[in-house]
């Protein structure tokens, strides 16, 4: 077990982190919402959430304590799965007929990322995809938008940290990223004690996540000491505090103890570092992942999970020197690639998450699909070695079992 943390545990301790935005982090630092906004003179707030989360009582506790605070608030709770454009329009006639000032993402990556493109589209004209990354001639980014409130539930994807939303097609499920650094909230409340509910499959598939951000960052072409170094540290703390947050949702979900929210605020610091880092870059095995999401609606950090060992074995021979750093980052006993490469099942295997796609519902079938996501998927192009069509095709085939 890692090393407790008192700091972190100790009564009514709350820090904050200017970088790349307004960050508070501690043990009840939700509750800081409702004065932070009154002082800006912010009331007409719209909290989005996923349906899950919105008949939760900690959620339904948290609304309540927001209007008994003067806040006029209301909630669009219609995210749900992987994010498709229709989820989002709905928010933006929910936040317009609302007249809201402030937009509150309560959730994991999906609720985040829907959020931030609400506020986008409030006031912006024209269509949701025409903001998509790198589309030629996109309008700009230059109208009114809401104040933005990050508040994670799950240490997954981190996006609360992030300046891009994922969103998917209704009709082809074709993911498309929308980007511009004020999509970036300007706080993020982050919160340990609304984590500690979070089940134990959950726990490790987002965890892993994160975990694929900090390895696919650290491995992407390109110059980037800062990303580099936050994702040496990043793995590290997702190595030391994962298998103890996963423990802890089985033996006492949602109790609060010292331990428990060691584990879960430091996976919600390695989340952050993640999505931090990988402005950088990732890889093939987000490509992967993002088909297997498309094709079999797949959880993106169960997809990361499965696919990661058998993506990291592709890049190894290219990036050598990475694999070793990784593993002196993890203490490894030999601190070599095949070392690293070793850590990743036998790491999976403790969290439970899959070996393979055995299992799964991903068929021979599939194929065919996957493949056409996947090569046109924008995360590979910055791995570490080239990755072709047949490459993706035995990548999925040795997921599968299949040589």
């Amino acid at each position: 077990m890692a090393k407790k943390r008192e700091f972190i545990t100790r009564p009514g301790a709350v820090y904050q982190y200017n970088y790349p935005t307004r960050i508070r982090f501690g043990a009840g630092v939700r509750k800081e919402l409702a004065p932070t906004l009154l002082a800006r003179d912010l009331k007409k707030v719209l909290i989005v959430t996923d349906k899950g989360l919105a008949a939760l009582p900690v959620f339904k506790e948290f609304v309540s304590q927001l209007k008994t605070s003067g806040l006029q608030i209301s909630v669009f709770s219609g995210v749900q799965g992987n994010p498709v454009k229709s989820q989002v329009m709905d928010g933006v006639r929910a936040a317009k007929a609302h007249g809201t000032q402030a937009l509150v993402a309560v959730g994991g990556g999906a609720a985040v990322d829907v959020g931030k493109v609400i506020a986008l589209m409030m006031y912006h004209p024209g269509d949701l995809f025409d903001y998509e990354d790198g589309r030629p001639g996109a309008p700009p980014v230059d109208k009114e938008m809401p104040f933005i409130v990050g508040i994670p539930t799950t240490a997954g994807t981190g996006s609360e940290v992030g300046r891009s939303s994922v969103v998917s097609d209704d009709q082809t499920h074709r993911k498309v990223i929308i980007f511009d650094p004020r999509l970036l909230p300007q706080l993020v409340l982050a919160d340990p004690e609304l984590t500690l509910g979070l089940p134990p499959l959950m726990t490790a598939a987002t965890g892993m996540d994160a975990l694929t951000h900090l390895i696919e960052s650290y491995l992407a072409k390109g110059f980037h000491p800062l990303a580099d170094g936050i994702a040496l540290a990043g793995m590290k703390m997702v190595a030391d505090h994962l298998p103890n947050a996963v423990k802890f949702a089985k033996t006492h979900p949602g109790k609060a103890t010292p331990e428990h929210l060691e584990a879960r605020g430091m996976m919600l610091n390695a989340a952050m570092m993640g999505a931090i880092s990988f402005q950088k870059g990732l890889g093939v095995t987000h490509s992967c992942a993002h088909a297997l999401s498309t094709v079999c609606d797949m959880h993106h950090g169960t997809a990361n999970g499965i696919m990661l060992d058998v993506c990291m074995e592709f890049n190894a021979k290219a990036v050598p020197e990475r694999f070793k750093e990784m593993a002196h980052a993890l203490r490894l006993p030999g601190g070599s690639p095949k070392a690293f490469l070793s850590w990743i099942p036998r790491f999976k295997k403790k969290l439970g998450i899959p070996a393979n796609l055995s299992g799964s519902g991903v068929t021979r079938e599939h194929l065919s699909k996957l493949l056409d996501v996947a090569e046109k998927d924008g995360c590979h192009p910055s791995n570490p070695v080239a990755v072709t069509r047949k490459d993706f095709e035995k990548l999925f085939l040795k997921a599968l079992g299949k040589r």
